[in-house]
C-alpha cells in the first residue's frame, strides 16, 4: 500500500509540477539558432527579419451588449424549500418554515436533519440556477453560508445549525 501511495505522489509530481518547471520558454521570445553548429541555410531559414507595419491599424470599439437576465439572477419563490433542524431545539424548523412561507416561498418539508452535524446554519442550493434563490433566502433568514451541492437532490435546503 505504501508503494502505491509513493507511486501516486510521483505521478502527481510528474504530471502537474514537472511541466511547469521545464517550461522555461515563452511564446514572445524567438527561437535562437547557434550558427556555429547549424548549417548556414538553416539559420537563414529559421530567423526571418520582421517588417514594421506601414500604417497604424485603426481600432474601432464595438458596442457592449446590455446584459440580459440570466437564470442565476432571477428569484423564483415557487421553488420548494426544505427546512431542516440540526440543533435539537424542538419546533425550530416549523418556526422557520412559517417565516419563509410568510415571505412568499413554498416549503416542501420541515423536519429534523439526519445528515452530518453542522457547525452553523447553512443554505444548500443545487446549481447556478438556484443561486439567486439561495441568496434571497440568505438575506431573509440572515444565514450567510451558501453551498452549491447536488448531493441532497433538492433545489433548496436550509439547515439550521447552532445559533439559529
Amino acid at each position: 500500500m505504501i508503494v502505491g501511495v509513493v507511486a501516486l505522489c510521483i505521478g502527481v509530481l510528474a504530471f502537474f509540477i514537472m511541466p511547469k518547471m521545464l517550461n522555461n520558454s515563452t511564446p514572445d521570445q524567438p527561437a535562437v539558432v547557434n550558427s556555429s553548429t547549424a548549417p548556414a541555410t538553416t539559420a537563414a531559414a529559421t530567423v526571418a527579419p520582421t517588417q514594421a507595419p506601414t500604417e497604424a491599424a485603426e481600432v474601432t470599439p464595438s458596442p457592449t451588449p446590455t446584459p440580459s437576465p440570466t437564470p442565476a439572477s432571477v428569484v423564483d419563490k415557487s421553488v420548494p424549500v426544505a427546512i431542516f433542524n440540526a440543533t435539537g431545539v424542538s419546533g425550530l424548523a416549523s418556526r422557520y418554515s412559517s417565516l419563509v412561507m410568510a415571505q412568499g416561498w413554498s416549503v416542501s418539508q420541515s423536519a429534523n436533519w439526519a445528515g452530518q452535524p453542522q457547525p452553523a446554519s447553512v443554505i444548500f442550493y443545487n446549481g447556478i440556477a438556484q443561486k439567486a434563490n439561495a441568496e434571497s433566502l440568505s438575506t431573509t433568514l440572515n444565514i450567510p453560508t451558501l453551498v452549491d451541492t447536488a448531493e441532497l437532490g433538492i433545489p433548496l435546503a436550509v439547515v439550521l445549525g447552532p445559533g439559529a
